[in-house]
């Protein structure tokens, strides 16, 4: 089975081809992973400081068709041999949403072939499976970590998935990005505050780990984010009104060691209380060093195992989406439908996958 995937949830216009022969052969997934095109659109956005909703739709239009062709001419065979599509239904923003799905939907349409929507996220909870060495049995925890999510579940199989707890305000991609604009950072935040924070003093700042010891796996970040502020206007106030390169490597770095101290450590706890083994992380902050040093090295020591996705496949892409397009025709071929009218969802939680 060949699957087009269709990417469009908010910055990124992501395309690929999966086929599924070497993953029902025994081989890994990421050998079926035939040709990809990703654009991002962070350079039109760095002005803002921030996505800008309209301007993301406009540029999903204008960049689309020219990526469908690009893989297309990377991959062996034609459209005559895709057999479905999939595409990005939700959540995400629905301008950019719509652009995806009425693609797909046209492009199905035309070709006669199915097409399935597909939850942002479960794309990115199957990503890490796309890895070269990956070896991922079912059941395991998977820590989703992004801009606009930070949650934990226990993912017992495709579209099997249970919340075991998640953010009740910021999400830690969210949290980098405001810290990022609070030390006066580009856009996105995330990987100019992790860059920033290898340079900074462990032992400057030492802000509060929120939730570390509330018994539960829900996360909370809104205050570490206020007691940055604090931080950064105190500092600031010090010298002078100004906040020299080495104070804002210092913050950069008591952020970062908070941030990731709390992500490990519910991480840790919600393996031991699920007494599962293989822990799996996705999502964009999953590229983050820190984090990645920190879970390996608390991982091994626990006596777990820890996963990723390839770095490439950390932010949004196509390849996601048509990788658990696959999965889904595969565990249910009659999800693929000849359906040609196209609605998104905007807001879409993924229990509702269930």
């Amino acid at each position: 089975m060949r699957v087009l995937g269709i990417e469009t949830s908010c910055d990124e216009t992501g395309v690929a081809i999966v086929d599924t022969a070497p993953w029902e052969a025994g081989k890994p997934a990421g050998m079926g992973l035939l040709g990809q095109a990703l654009y991002s659109q962070i350079a039109m956005h760095i002005d803002y400081g921030g996505v800008v909703p309209e301007l993301a739709s406009r540029d999903h239009i204008k960049r689309i068709l020219p990526l469908i062709n690009q893989v297309l001419k990377e991959t062996p065979g034609g459209l005559e041999d895709i057999d479905a599509i999939a595409f990005t239904q939700g959540p995400g923003l629905a301008g950019a949403l719509l652009v995806g799905a009425s693609v797909a939907k046209g492009m199905a349409l035309a070709l006669n072939k199915p097409v399935l929507g597909i939850h942002h996220l479960e794309g990115h909870l199957l990503s890490p499976l796309l890895a070269d060495d990956a070896n991922i049995q079912f059941p395991f925890v998977a820590l989703l970590v992004s801009g606009g999510h930070t949650q934990l579940m226990k993912v017992t199989g495709v579209g099997e998935y249970t919340i075991l707890g998640e953010t009740l305000d910021d999400a830690a991609g969210e949290a980098f990005d405001k810290t990022a604009k609070m030390l006066g950072l580009s856009y996105p935040g995330g990987p100019a505050v992790s860059n920033l924070a290898k340079t900074g003093n462990p032992s400057t700042h030492q802000f509060p780990r929120p939730m570390k010891h509330s018994g539960d796996l829900d996360f909370s970040f809104a205050g570490l984010k206020t007691s940055l502020l604090t931080q950064v206007k105190k500092v600031t106030a010090a010298n002078n009104g100004h906040l020299s390169d080495s104070a804002k490597a210092d913050v950069a770095r008591g952020f970062v060691d908070a941030i990731v101290e709390v992500l490990v450590s519910k991480s840790i706890n919600a393996l031991k209380q699920s007494g599962l083994t293989t822990l799996v992380v996705a999502g964009g902050v999953g590229a983050n060093e820190q984090l990645r040093e920190s879970l390996a090295q608390s991982c091994s020591k626990e006596g777990f195992s820890v996963h990723y996705p390839p770095m490439h496949l950390c932010t949004d892409n196509g390849a996601m989406i048509a990788f658990a397009g696959a999965m889904r025709l595969k565990k249910n071929p009659q999800l693929a439908t000849k359906d040609w009218g196209f609605d998104v969802r905007p807001r879409w939680p993924l229990d509702d996958l269930n």
